[in-house]
């Protein structure tokens, strides 16, 4: 199998993000980066889809070249070939991201043939905006299902699970196909010392995307409310029990 992963480098989840002034950006001074938890499952699946049916392993992402990092961790646990489309800010409108991650795949594939399984996230922690994957594989004229919680191929097809609030959809989607997996599809394992070792030797290749902005332009980035809760101490050792009672008998855990 031929399976290609897109990833994106975003905030540290459950960091604080501050604003900049302009309100176009995040202000990234004090930030960690890691890959969106989504692609992380997607990178760890296609790790696990070739080591069981053989085949290569391709991770790519469009953003600032400081985004090798997140390339070098795939390779660290598996990935072989890493792709990186660098760009001076830190993100580019939908429409624009994947017309140019469709020209990098076309180019890609017109050279080293088709890839069988292309896996998005199906959202990302930062923008969480859901289409770049599909956008992708309509440009491709490729089958795409979202929210995918398990893969499994079977001859020619995958078989991929979602799960809905109605239970479970399974769809048979002949390859070439697109899939955008949902974080819980697996557990990601933790890169080994060899493993991170070995990544710092795999050539990410860096291909000029090229694609005009799209028709979606940011206005200004808001802040929401930050939510705060308040913690009661109800008391210390024994002398805290009569207030827990209280407590199980206003919840009405107590009959």
């Amino acid at each position: 199998m031929r399976i290609l992963v897109c990833v994106k480098r975003v905030p540290a989840p459950g960091a604080k993000i501050n604003i900049t002034a302009d309100g176009q950006a995040v202000d990234a001074a004090y930030l960690a980066f890691t890959t969106s938890p989504h692609e992380e499952c997607a990178v760890e699946e296609a790790v696990r889809l070739v080591e069981a049916h053989g085949g290569d392993s391709t991770v790519m992402t469009l953003g600032p070249v400081e985004a090798e990092e997140q390339l070098r961790y795939a390779a660290s646990i598996g990935i072989n070939k890493c792709v990186l489309l660098p760009i001076e800010s830190s993100d580019w409108d939908p429409q624009r991201t994947a017309a140019a991650l469709t020209s990098a795949i076309q180019g890609i594939e017109a050279a080293d043939g088709a890839f069988d399984l292309i896996l998005f996230g199906n959202e990302s922690a930062d923008s969480g905006n859901f289409q770049i994957g599909i956008r992708v594989a309509h440009a491709l004229s490729r089958p795409v299902v979202n929210g995918i919680k398990g893969i499994a191929v079977e001859g020619a097809a995958i078989r991929a699970r979602r799960e809905t609030d109605a239970g479970v959809e399974v769809y048979a989607i002949p390859m070439p196909a697109v899939l955008g997996v949902k974080e819980g599809i697996n557990l990601p394992r933790y890169p080994t010392l060899k493993g991170r070792l070995g990544s710092k030797k795999v050539a990410v290749d860096a291909v000029t995307p090229s694609a005009a902005p799209g028709g979606q332009h940011m206005i200004t980035l808001v802040q929401t409310a930050e939510q705060t809760s308040k913690t009661v101490v109800l008391g210390h050792g024994p002398d805290a029990a009569p207030a827990v009672v209280d407590l199980f008998e206003e919840l009405g855990l107590l009959k």
